[in-house]
């Protein structure tokens, strides 16, 4: 009677108190384990939880075990009259309850005993899987089982290797002769490629597979590490479980996603063949330019992205989670923060071309930089110098610079090239402006359907400043024709033996400053001349 007594004051409660009473039906159970295995289930009372009472009774059953000096015989059920209680010697093990009875549909005594016989059993073998020679043998056969997978990888890995040989020497000529046969020759080399991932992933299953059994045989071979073994599986398909159960609660779901982005494709596959068409000009509309197709189709495309995001936002599983919400405020403070560089070049970029400020091949001047346009990115614009060099200038610093574009009205109406010479008061100026006329007449590649005209930018102290202008219709080629035209105005004025006195000068010499004609060929100057006759004949 004391055994019981003491029992109910450690294990519950006084016997007058509540928790005495059993739970409602429905209570849920927990299991009593022992070195991984389930002795039995008990329930909760009401003011003792099922699995705070199942752990103190395999911690008392362990213990117990453990006592070497407590003798099994000893192990023995007490009747009382609330309760039946387990002792093992004078150590209380557990107290079965009339609630526990009704549960699993015993009479507590009969219960008591066969909750008894279930611990003697986890007793001896807790006692016998922890003897000396038990665990030698585990040790040995751990070892055994180490050495055969040891073994079993090698030989797999052998085996594999051979097996790659044998495909390679079977089906590698058959795949050389599809790719010279075939007009898309990648398709085959992705083929071969497929077929040795899916060995290789087959390979790392059978290997994962031998892990597995491996981990088992030899956790189970451990009291210590039993319960271990016991949720090895587990440990795999909890989480496949879970995805699964996933899967299938927001299947729903699921379908809507796959069909709104079935939609949005199709969808964009009709903008991309409409704006396809604008490009080319199969397609066109009033006040569209055609280089406007594709930049236009990238703001179109990221707007219809953006509103089936928006759309599918709340179909997205988890997307009303914290944890959701949290990262998608965090990655969009990331972008704001960082991004506002590439978002304004991108701004300046789309401005460039709807404002229509240069298109690719047009000669233009940033700053102090004149080059061809090569490329209109969304972020940057190259440009290629006359002295071939790439320049890469950003689009936000294009929007806020100068830019003077020599391509807009060369092809229609022609650029002025102009340049200009100080002549001195001696020298009338009509015979200066038609000296110019008849060194841009001499200049090739100028146009001659609009005259060059000649203009007098100012009447300077030692000397008067003309300035030529003559018209041409390829702005590529400015260096080369400003070459050839201040080449022509030095021989027209030495012809007529007029001195240029550019800028200025501060005394008559004594000789004009002019080459007679038969000094224009000095050497080398003869040499380099009949060089390319030669080479001609």
């Amino acid at each position: 009677m004391a055994i019981t007594i003491l029992l109910l004051l450690s294990l519950l409660a006084p016997a007058t108190s509540p928790a005495l009473a059993a739970d409602a039906p429905g209570t849920a159970t927990a299991p009593v384990v022992v070195d991984g295995v389930t002795l039995f289930r008990v329930r909760g009372l009401s003011a003792y939880p099922a699995d705070e009472r199942a752990s103190v009774i395999a911690d008392r059953v362990r213990a117990a075990a453990a006592d070497r000096g407590a003798a099994i015989d000893t192990l023995r059920v007490v009747p009382g009259e609330r309760s039946s209680d387990i002792v093992m010697g004078d150590d209380p093990i557990m107290s079965v309850f009339e609630a526990d009875a009704e549960v699993e549909g015993f009479h507590r005594d009969d219960l008591a005993r066969w909750y008894a016989r279930r611990i003697r059993g986890a007793v001896e073998a807790y006692r016998r899987d922890r003897s000396p020679r038990n665990l030698l043998a585990a040790a040995g056969a751990s070892l055994a089982a180490t050495v055969v997978l040891a073994g079993a990888v090698l030989v797999l890995i052998r085996f594999w290797r051979r097996l790659n040989l044998i495909l390679e020497s079977r089906y590698t000529r058959r795949l050389r002769s599809l790719e010279i046969q075939s007009v898309q020759v990648i398709h085959a080399e992705r083929l071969r490629e497929a077929v040795r991932t899916a060995l290789r992933v087959v390979r790392a299953l059978v290997i994962l597979g031998l892990a597995y059994l491996y981990l088992s045989f030899v956790l189970t071979r451990f009291p210590w590490t039993r319960p271990a073994a016991a949720r090895l599986l587990g440990y795999v398909l909890a989480p496949l479980a879970t995805m699964a159960g996933g899967v299938l609660t927001h299947l729903p779901n699921l379908v809507f996603l796959v069909i709104l982005v079935l939609v949005t494709r199709y969808v964009l596959k009709i903008v991309a063949l409409v704006f396809t068409s604008l490009e080319r000009g199969t397609v066109t509309f009033a006040g569209f330019e055609r280089e406007w197709a594709v930049p236009t189709y990238r703001i179109v495309r990221i707007a219809i992205i953006g509103f089936a995001a928006v759309i599918a936002y709340p179909y997205i599983p988890g997307s009303e989670s914290a944890a959701f919400k949290g990262m998608s405020i965090f990655f969009g403070v990331l972008f704001s923060l960082g991004a506002s560089s590439v978002v304004a070049n991108m701004m300046a970029g789309y401005s460039l071309i709807y404002r229509r400020t240069f298109k690719v091949g047009d000669r233009v001047k940033i700053n102090d930089v004149v080059g061809d346009v090569v490329a209109m990115r969304l972020q940057v614009t190259h440009l290629r110098t006359i002295k071939n060099e790439d320049v890469i200038v950003p689009n936000s610093v294009i929007l806020t610079s100068q830019v003077v574009n020599y391509s807009t009205y060369a092809a229609r109406e022609g650029l002025i090239l102009h340049t200009t010479v100080g002549i001195g008061y001696e020298v009338p100026w009509r015979q200066v402006e038609a000296m110019l006329l008849l060194a841009a007449s001499r200049t090739p590649d100028l146009q001659a359907v609009t005259s060059p005209f000649v203009l007098q930018t100012s009447l300077g102290d030692f000397a008067v400043n003309y300035e030529l202008n003559a018209y041409c219709g390829d702005s590529h080629g400015m260096a080369a024709r400003y070459t050839a035209l201040h080449r022509n105005i030095q021989d027209v004025f030495n012809e007529y033996g007029v001195q240029i006195m550019t800028p200025a000068y501060e005394a008559d010499p004594a000789s004009p400053k002019v080459v007679p004609p038969d000094q224009w060929y000095q050497e080398p100057a003869r040499s380099l001349e009949e060089f390319p006759r030669k080479a001609a004949s």
